[in-house]
């Protein structure tokens, strides 16, 4: 697996306030675009293991009602 540049979703548009995502090493690294110095890794199967979560709602319970 090559080394990619940051990528962001195109759900995002012009705002700079949203998570990019590239690869590096054969890891996924993920940060936040307006606190760029702070980088998460992970490997390629947690992170798909993550979004398959995400995607399930395996994490709406944490997220407070308004």
């Amino acid at each position: 697996m090559s080394n990619s540049a940051w990528q962001k979703s195109s759900y995002s548009g012009s705002n700079s306030d949203c998570v990019e995502v590239r690869t590096v090493d054969g890891l996924i690294e993920l940060r936040e675009s307006d606190e760029g110095d702070v980088i998460v890794r992970t490997t390629t199967l947690k992170f798909a293991k993550f979004l398959q979560g995400a995607k399930a709602g395996e994490f709406d319970r944490l997220i407070p009602n308004s």
